[in-house]
This record gives C-alpha cells, structure tokens and sequence, in this order.
C-alpha cells in the first residue's frame, strides 16, 4: 500500500496557543516519540493531523480500546481461498511506510498490547512480528505519537513508567477564553458576539469539574453546539443538546448549567 493514501489532503484548521508547532517540529526532526495529555475535546487529534499535513508526512491512527490485543497492532495470519496470508497492522504498517502512527487515547489499551511499541521508542526502532518470525527496522520518516487524558484516568489505567519515561511530552488544556471563542467563530463562522457566549457557558461548566462532573465542557462541544445554531436552532436549546446533555446525567448540575445558559442568553 502506497503511503500516499495516508497523507492529508486539505490542511486541517489548528490554532496554536505556544510554541507546540515548533517544538513538534524538532521533535519529529530528531524523530523522538511524543505523547500528548489533556482533557477530552481540547485539539490534540487535530493537533497531530495538521501537524502530519504541515510536515506532509502519511498519518496512520488507531482508536484504542480495551479489546486492543498485540495482534490488532502488529498484524496477523488470514485465512483466505488460498490458504493463510499475512496482514500488517496499523502500527506495523506505518513502520514500514514511515508514516506518524497516532494512538489515541493509549490508556484504554491492555498494558499487555502496549508492550510491543518499546522497542520504537528507543534508539533500536524495530518491530518484531514473532508470529511472522520477522524484525521490521522501522524506516526513517516513522514516528510513534500517543495521546491520552490523565485527568479522567483512574489509578488502574494509567501509563507506567516504563512507558512514559519513553516519550517527550505536551500538555494540552483548553484555549483561553479570548482564543478559544476565535476558534468558534473560525470553525463554525457564528458570530463573536454569539462565540463568546457560548464559552462563557463551556466556563461554567468548567467549573464544576470535580463538583458533579467528571469533565469540563469540551471544545469540541462547543463547536458543536454553534453548529447547531448555524442550522438554525435557538442558542439556549443548542447548548443544552450539544454541551449539557452529553456531559452528565445528574439532575442538580444539569439544573445549575440550564441557569447559567439562561442568565447567558437571556
């Protein structure tokens, strides 16, 4: 398979809140691994996909989860009308094209599956198939990018040590309210005024974190909520379908954000 059925064809809309552009960018120089932390929705997918279009390197991703064995990562054995054939995993497949493989969300993966990215994360870069009795050395343009948000991890899904002394790091949070209304406007085309009320109830619900909710509201629910408004529903009623009622089912915090939308919108 060709890696440029990888690449990303239109640049994805990233705005930046540091240095992180320029820091990736001698990262991915030195080809060192890199690991993102954050809250849910705060742009580190989007992060790693414009950073792989401004590069314009071939980008691989993986959704882990908790049925994720070795097997779907590296690859396995088929069977088919001709008998038995091998088929490369994401990972194994982005080794070999030199493409950036993005695990998102690592910790959801078994600590059992996470075993066989070691040896791409130190100065060997192989991948050995033992079911294939193969040691792919992995080539020169492949680096590895995890991503995962420790905030809402519990002790018993975590990364150890082992795993993240591995990694360089990024800690990625929610935009300021200032940058993050400007991303709205940019991703939704509403207007300021509209973008800066529809963060200021994303704040509210912020605040909250750790008083009944598990997680704030999330950029990405803004978003969607300014979608709807662009469809021609009424605010108050997009923030309640879009940033209310996917966050929570407690019937006292969802009493609490309804006010503050009313006292937001009107």
């Amino acid at each position: 398979m060709s890696s440029a059925a990888f690449l990303v064809q239109e640049a994805p809309f990233y705005q930046a809140q540091g240095h992180e552009v320029e820091l990736y960018e001698a990262a991915y120089a030195a080809r060192l691994p890199v690991m993102l932390k954050g809250p849910t929705g705060c742009g580190k997918s989007r992060f790693v996909e414009y950073m792989a279009w401004k590069l314009g390197k071939p980008l691989i991703t993986v959704a882990c989860n908790e049925d994720m064995t070795a097997a779907d990562l590296v690859g396995r054995y088929l069977l088919d009308a001709g008998g038995t054939r091998w088929q490369d995993g994401p990972l194994t497949l982005a080794a070999r094209l030199g493409a950036i493989c993005y695990l998102d969300e690592i910790v959801e993966a078994r600590q059992d599956t996470l075993v066989v990215i070691h040896p791409l994360t130190d100065h060997r870069r192989t991948l050995p198939l033992d079911k294939k009795g193969e040691q792919i050395s992995a080539h020169p343009d492949f680096q590895l990018v995890i991503s995962y948000n420790p905030g809402y991890q519990s002790l018993m899904k975590d990364l150890k040590q082992s795993t993240k002394q591995r990694f360089t790091a990024f800690q990625f949070d929610y935009p300021s309210a200032e940058l993050e209304a400007r991303i709205i406007g940019r991703e939704t085309a509403v207007d300021r005024v509209m973008a800066q009320k529809l963060v200021d109830v994303a704040h509210a619900g912020r605040r909250l974190k750790g008083h009944g909710l598990d997680e704030g509201i999330s950029t990405r629910l803004i978003v969607y909520a300014a979608t709807l408004i662009k469809q021609g529903v009424a605010p108050a009623d997009a923030c309640r379908m879009a940033m209310v009622r996917p966050i929570t089912d407690d019937t006292d915090v969802i009493d609490a954000l309804d006010h503050a939308i009313v006292a937001i919108f009107g």
